[in-house]
């Protein structure tokens, strides 16, 4: 992203604010880890798109329409003694030329110049319950207004509105760079799933095969979305298996569950394959079903249809596919409607993507489905898993099969991010033994 990026981007957010509104942003805060150890710093998604500004301490400020400046920095000052342990940080002097601000000033003064701001504009944009230590300052800078009012001496914000309800929906439709950013994740990710593939082998852990995507990933400078799962024979049953410390025996299948982040864009990518290289007659019949309930879904997500569109193509697809495999009985319809499919796949069968893996935006506007639109992006990951305490016969048990790519909506066709990662069964049989 250029700063002409998230310029523009704080320019139409401040022409939904308003010249009667202030919109205040926090940086996301460092958190221990253990004694002098912190967790590594992940800027907070919302303040990353507004500002490109990746360190911590700092917060942002829109006032369109102030004379002065309309976009406001608070941020830590330069150290030399900080920054012989730590780094160089940016500093009030260069953040308006690198950042695009129109002014910047130390971290360390926000409690002098903050409140004067508030006073300034009725209406304050501002995200609550986020982080419980920002809640508490501004708690505090609206209680000093409300002392100085009472004596006449300032005023105080009327209404408070939340930040979140318009930066989401802005968040929602992704603009060219950050499509294009989403397809360097999706290459990365698609390399490390490629790697896995030709790797894995029978008497491997879990946390072995997990290892060939850190290396993939670091080696592109990317790191993981999400905590990846890598689940071996009945551990990819369990939906948010992480513990990836089980060995991969021969026979069975991996479901492996992972994407990378790459300049805070991610992907998400499931393929499921044989640890031995040869799906069984079974795998294979239940992979067939998940892959042809993946791809109606990925039909269905196209511009004018609704969110719900592409799962009920998908819960269809799978319940039709279970009947014919004799894992349930009865008809289509009643499969869907008496909910007996749910017990094979009991998740949606995507989730918005972009900055964060389970991105921002609403599914449902008002009482309806989102009706779906270009620039949005989803993932499309139906799957069957049939576990031991399923009333089927046992030839089936074990079997759990997860396919899922990123997926954009166009004005066509849509366009599937990951779609160069081999999903059929002959051509990841062919990468896994060629």
């Amino acid at each position: 992203m250029t700063p002409e990026e998230f310029a523009a981007r704080r320019r139409q957010l401040m022409r939904m604010i308003g010249e009667d509104g202030i919109a205040i942003f926090p940086a996301a805060p460092r958190r221990k880890r253990n004694r002098d150890i912190d967790y590594p710093f992940r800027q907070d998604s919302d303040f990353f798109y507004l500002t490109g500004f990746a360190e911590p301490d700092a917060v942002g400020v829109l006032m369109p329409g102030r004379e002065q400046g309309e976009f406001l920095l608070f941020c830590r000052e330069r150290d030399p003694a900080h920054e012989a342990w730590h780094g160089a940080v940016t500093g009030p002097d260069a953040a308006p030329s690198s950042l695009m601000a129109d002014d910047a000033f130390p971290i360390d003064d926000i409690d002098d110049i903050l409140p004067g701001l508030l006073e300034a504009r009725p209406r304050v944009y501002v995200t609550m319950g986020q982080y419980a230590e920002f809640d508490g300052r501004l708690t505090e800078w609206l209680n000093m207004l409300r002392r100085m009012a009472r004596s006449g001496s300032a005023h105080t914000p009327q209404e408070f509105v939340a930040l979140d309800h318009l930066l989401h929906d802005m968040r929602l439709y992704k603009s060219r760079r950050e499509l294009s950013a989403l397809r360097r994740s999706a290459r990365v990710t698609v390399a490390a799933h490629e790697r896995a593939m030709q790797n894995v082998r029978p008497g491997w852990f879990e946390f072995q095969l997990e290892a060939e995507f850190d290396h993939e990933f670091r080696g592109a400078n990317a790191r993981h979305a999400y905590p990846p799962i890598v689940g071996g024979g009945t551990n990819a049953c369990i939906l948010h298996y992480t513990a990836n410390d089980s060995e991969l025996a021969a026979g069975d299948l991996v479901l492996v569950d992972a994407g990378c982040e790459l300049d805070y864009y991610a992907a998400d990518v499931t393929r499921t394959y044989p640890v031995s290289g040869r799906y069984s007659s079974e795998q294979a019949a239940i992979y067939e079903v998940v892959l042809a309930a993946q791809l109606a879904a990925i039909e269905m997500l196209r511009a004018g249809n609704h969110w719900n569109d592409p799962h009920d193509a998908a819960r269809k697809a799978i319940a039709e596919g279970l009947i014919d495999l004799g894992l349930l009985h009865g008809s289509t319809d009643a499969a869907l409607e008496t909910d007996a499919v749910d017990e094979f796949f009991m998740h949606r069968t995507g989730h918005w993507l972009g900055i964060d893996v389970h991105d921002v935006g609403d599914y449902r506007v008002g009482d309806q489905w989102r009706v779906l639109e270009p620039g949005m992006v989803s993932t499309v990951e139906p799957g069957v898993y049939v576990s031991h305490q399923a009333d089927v016969d046992e030839r089936w048990h074990g079997i759990a099969v997860r396919i899922e790519d990123v997926v954009a909506v166009t004005r066509d066709a849509p366009d599937v991010l990951t779609g160069t990662l081999v999903k059929r069964v002959d051509d990841i049989e062919a990468v896994m033994n060629g």
